[in-house]
């Protein structure tokens, strides 16, 4: 088969991705949607969601495949193909984690992220399948890039579970204070079916307190003996389906880890690989330079969490600044700033 149809096969196959990722968004946006409606116990669009996920998943492999056979090397040359390849990983990551936990509350926003890095993928950043400069004809183009890559599929994950987190700590600190407003009403509330959830949000509530981390719940229309009703009520109903902020925040931190060591492999295979490249492991290029900064941000977030005991919002903004970090380095370094990197922009 032709090269060029090869290529032609790989971009249809990342348009066909897309489009099954916006039917998964789509699904799993109604499945907010009808969180209002206690009705839909079996989620129905959720499932739809999922599957939806998984198909575009099948054909992003299929894209992704077929851009390797056709430019004869890895498909991670490129920002084009680093897009395409670190989409594919965070999916990936997001399925095999609702197999064991049921996070399909937050497809939305893994859908969301994938379709919009997508978009940029294949109208800004697209380029054509061909060779590559003579500075990454190496094998550790193959090593480098590519860990690189899944860190950034890892810690991408990381980052939507961080943010979710936040969401989610503000509600139980909002339901832990109507707990207590209902127990000062009336004693007996406590011992009501409800009641040991209650308590255990007002244990999380304190302990956001002792942290310091205490928000204002800004939904408190109603009495305390009411259930809420509009936006105030569907947060309610879907922070009730969410995991706990602090299941949350273990999952972020497992991710973060491995996403750490992945980081810091990059920066050491990148060293040799300038080493072999330029004659030097380091010359404090803007990309190096921000590529530290990365994995210093992480290393502190692993830091203060293992020894300092920092927990819940504190943890998750420095999860989401070094994945803001990330971002930067992508997008900032690669396409606005004069860098020795410059071939990882636009061909």
């Amino acid at each position: 088969m032709p090269e060029s149809t090869l290529a032609q096969i790989c971009t249809l196959a990342i348009y066909g991705a897309m489009g099954a990722y916006v039917i998964s968004l789509l699904a799993f946006a109604v499945d907010l949607a009808r969180f209002m409606d206690s009705s839909d116990k079996g989620r129905r669009f959720a499932r739809i969601g999922v599957s939806a996920m998984v198909a575009g998943f099948a054909i992003h492999v299929v894209g992704v495949l077929t851009r390797a056979i056709a430019t004869e090397r890895v498909p991670w040359a490129n920002m084009y193909e680093f897009s395409i390849v670190f989409t594919l990983i965070a999916v990936g990551i997001f399925l095999l984690l609702n197999r064991s936990r049921d996070l399909r509350v937050l497809g939305a926003g893994v859908a969301g992220l994938v379709v919009l890095s997508l978009g940029l993928a294949v109208s800004v950043l697209y380029v054509r399948a061909d060779g590559i400069p003579p500075a990454l004809d190496s094998y550790w183009l193959i090593i480098h890039v590519f860990v690189a890559t899944l860190a950034v599929g890892v810690l991408a994950v990381s980052a939507i579970l961080s943010l979710v987190q936040l969401l989610q700590e503000r509600a139980e600190i909002g339901r832990a204070r109507r707990a207590e407003a209902r127990a000062t009403a009336d004693p007996a509330a406590l011992v009501t079916a409800d009641g040991r959830a209650a308590q255990t949000s007002t244990r999380s509530a304190e302990g956001a307190a002792g942290r310091g981390e205490v928000g204002s719940d800004d939904g408190g229309a109603g009495s305390v003996d009411s259930p809420r009703t509009g936006l105030a009520g569907f947060r309610d109903r879907l922070s009730e389906r969410l995991p706990s902020s602090a299941e949350l925040e273990r999952m972020a931190f497992q991710l973060i880890a491995i996403g750490f060591v992945l980081w810091t492999f990059t920066l050491i295979a990148g060293a040799i690989w300038a080493e072999h490249a330029w004659g030097r492991p380091w010359g404090w290029d803007v990309k190096e330079v921000w590529t530290l900064l990365i994995w210093i941000v992480y290393a502190a977030y692993l830091h203060a969490r293992l020894t300092r005991g920092w927990e819940g919002r504190r943890a998750a903004y420095l999860s989401l600044t070094g994945f803001g970090l990330i971002l930067g380095n992508y997008f900032i370094v690669n396409l606005f700033l004069n860098s020795r990197h410059a071939y990882s922009g636009i061909g």
